[in-house]
């Protein structure tokens, strides 16, 4: 133990002797750690929040939408919707309980002297109550829920104070295109900053604001009965679309996609597995130019200590003392830079979710793990030590007075 301590203290002050070499080759460990620990954790935070998402969904759902899922963004901004022949194919599929159609459209809202432009999803209040409830997680903070056909809102909890200078308060006006409408009930949080912010009404007073044909919807969401294939549902709602399609535009192209929370659930793992692989990638460049780095200085070190080398050897320390010390000094190097990674890392992700829940469209938070932060330090001190391993056997194969002559 005291041999240990030793080599721990001639490690210490070989790294003082050449500081600024070696906090250069600290920065570069420091980069890679920092790289896998703010991109994990962030990652595995937004792949935390999906999950939560997706569980909330529950395992009897089936969403339809127009468009194809292979292009996510195209399907919301294409204006594209189901017809009215589509939802009664949808409805009349063996195995279907419900059909909760929704729309959505940004639309200018005013609350007192004041007009923002919000996000507005109508959807049917006498069928949609129960199934959002149960299955979206919906709950109210405040207020009911309003009364199919009347003018009447809810909102989202980031409406109540973020959207309008003045508060919105449960009672409050809301004017839209003219006509007012009376906010009866506040939402609890959804986990998502645009639900968050959105407004909420029936969908045939959604249809009267915005001219959308009575019949159609952007979005159907499926009530699948107890008991039924939940795949087998959506396979044969797939076969009613694509024969009403046919019949109405000649044409079997599936132009729609029909999606199981199982099916969302492999889509979200798949990005995630991409997203993770290409940091782990990135990370990994990174770790790699810092050992490099701790190689080429343990390298320089051994020629520049070749003649203290000789002389320890000369007085009787064996090649594995010698090994040992620049082990040691490879590991102290790789170890320090997993500390200054693992905070910068902590701070950043720390950081982005804080402003997170204020700025972006999905709340999520950071998973900082101590298992992740003792993999930050154990990984950098190991990265170090492998590269200080071959520095370190050339200084243990020294023989000594080669090496005092080598210095001469």
């Amino acid at each position: 133990m005291e041999q240990i301590k030793e080599y721990f203290h001639i490690a210490v002050r070989s790294i003082k002797t050449r500081s600024l070499r070696s906090w250069l080759t600290i920065l570069g460990i420091v980069i890679g750690v920092f790289l896998i620990i703010s991109l994990l954790s962030l990652s595995e935070g937004i792949k935390q929040t999906i999950n939560q998402q997706l569980r909330s969904l529950g395992g009897e759902m089936i969403f339809v939408m127009p468009g194809d899922i292979s292009n996510i963004m195209a399907m919301f901004t294409s204006g594209t919707k189901l017809e009215k022949e589509d939802i009664e194919a949808i409805e009349r599929t063996r195995g279907v309980e419900t059909v909760l159609t929704m729309s959505y459209q940004s639309l200018v809202a005013r609350h007192g002297d004041e007009g923002k432009t919000v996000f507005m999803s109508g959807l049917s209040w006498e069928k949609g109550i129960e199934i959002m409830e149960k299955f979206q997680g919906w709950s109210l903070k405040e207020g009911e829920w309003p009364t199919p056909g009347k003018r009447e809102l809810v909102i989202g909890s980031q409406v109540e104070t973020e959207v309008f200078e003045k508060p919105v308060k449960m009672g409050s006006e809301i004017i839209i295109k003219g006509r007012r409408f009376k906010v009866v009930g506040i939402l609890n949080s959804l986990g998502s900053k645009q639900d968050d912010s959105s407004f909420y009404l029936d969908l045939s007073l959604y249809q009267d604001l915005t001219g959308e044909k009575r019949g159609t919807a952007q979005m159907a969401m499926v009530k699948v009965k107890d008991g039924s294939d939940v795949n087998k549902v959506a396979e044969d709602i797939k076969e009613n679309l694509l024969e009403t399609r046919k019949r109405r535009v000649g044409t079997d192209v599936a132009d729609f996609s029909v999606i199981t929370s199982e099916k969302m659930g492999d889509i979200a793992g798949s990005i995630m597995a991409v997203i993770q692989f290409a940091i782990v990638a990135f990370a990994g460049i990174a770790i790699i130019v810092g050992g490099i780095g701790i190689m080429n200085t343990m390298f320089t070190s051994v020629r520049e200590r070749t003649r203290e080398i000789g002389i320890m050897k000369a007085i009787g320390a064996k090649n594995s003392a010698v090994l040992t010390i620049f082990l040691i000094e490879a590991g102290i190097i790789g170890f320090l830079g997993g500390i200054g990674g693992t905070f910068l890392g902590t701070v950043l992700a720390k950081s982005i979710e804080m402003y997170g829940q204020v700025h972006p469209l999905f709340y999520f938070s950071a998973s900082i793990t101590p298992g992740l932060i003792i993999f930050g330090l154990v990984f950098s001190f190991v990265v170090g030590c492998l590269a200080g391993f071959f520095p370190a056997r050339q200084a243990a194969k020294l023989r000594p007075v080669e090496a005092l002559r080598r210095y001469e």
